[in-house]
């Protein structure tokens, strides 16, 4: 069986891709310096991957409502058929992603403002703190950014081998509707 996905209806627009594959990036990065980071002694570098981890997550969240946007007002193309249980286990986890692309973030800049650590995106916009300074509050966003991390972690990893499910074994093309085509 071959595989074709080739016309325009089928696949996901230019921009969808382009947000997709931006976010896709940003997720993994900042989850990977999050992860490098909370080990590290106390120091310059460490203060500096923060800051970086800080401007990807309020990147992630514009980008993610940027993406939402553009989702509402622009329908997916058809998926191919399939079990229903598949097609509602597909829809859960991408209800559930999109929930906490949001949700991480905004745990991440409450957990910040509870702490008492001021987020200046990229060192120029300086964001308003959102909860009070409260050292309590702030170690229970601590955990709850955290577990939302590893939620959102698990949730890429079942919607990276539910792709590759239907790329390699059903064969189906639903992976090439968010790759670029190639002329």
């Amino acid at each position: 069986m071959s595989i074709s996905v080739s016309t325009p209806a089928q696949r996901y627009t230019p921009l969808a891709m382009a947000l997709h594959w931006l976010l896709a990036l940003a997720i993994i990065g900042a989850f990977g310096v999050g992860l490098y980071m909370v080990d590290q002694p106390f120091s310059l570098g460490r203060l500096k991957l923060y800051n970086w981890h800080k401007w990807a997550g309020v990147s992630i969240l514009a980008l993610s409502a940027l993406r939402l946007l553009w989702r509402l007002t622009h329908a997916a193309p058809a998926a191919p058929a399939g079990p229903l249980w598949q097609q509602r286990a597909g829809h859960l986890v991408h209800g559930l992603m999109y929930a906490l692309f949001f949700a991480l973030p905004l745990a991440g800049w409450a957990y910040s403002s509870a702490a008492g650590f001021p987020i200046v995106w990229f060192g120029l916009l300086p964001l308003p703190d959102f909860v009070p300074v409260d050292k309590a509050l702030a170690e229970t966003l601590k955990l709850t950014h955290r577990w939302l991390a590893y939620g959102l972690a698990a949730l890429v990893l079942a919607h990276v081998a539910a792709a590759l499910k239907h790329q390699l074994i059903d064969r189906d093309g639903l992976l090439l509707r968010m790759w670029p085509a190639r002329r």
